[in-house]
């Protein structure tokens, strides 16, 4: 598990853009479960995270059509939250940083870790978009 002061600016960076922050199993089931979109970001320490995918989450919602929820979980801090939240993103295996759109609680749309390295946050945030523009 890292220490607060480590990840407290790894939050605030989704924090600031409006991602509410979940800690526990049952916030993370009640947001999915709302009544329209919701968008999960798995946030963690590594590089792509701070590179492409926090910018390419906060990116995204600049478009027309957006999810109606955001929401994050820390990954290596907010263990129960994660493992929760990895639950409800099978058959896809854990990953993070990793981000996923639900409708009505069910899985629409998933970006694994392997879809956020290497590839620059304006394409990631493209691909969230599209599912936006599909699901919400």
């Amino acid at each position: 598990m890292y220490p607060a002061e480590l990840v407290k600016p790894m939050r605030d960076d989704l924090a600031s853009a409006g991602f509410e922050e979940l800690y526990t199993a049952d916030a993370v089931t009640n947001a999915i479960n709302k009544e329209g979109t919701t968008l999960v970001v798995v946030n963690s320490v590594c590089g792509c995270a701070a590179a492409n995918a926090r910018p390419a989450a906060k990116m995204s919602l600049q478009n027309d059509k957006k999810p109606d929820h955001t929401v994050t979980v820390f990954a290596g801090v907010d263990k129960e939250a994660v493992d929760a939240a990895r639950n409800l993103m099978v058959p896809f295996p854990p990953s993070s940083p990793s981000m996923a759109l639900f409708k009505d609680g069910e899985l629409v749309h998933m970006i694994e870790r392997h879809h956020i390295e290497g590839r620059p946050a304006e394409m990631i945030a493209q691909n969230l978009a599209q599912a936006y523009d599909e699901f919400c």
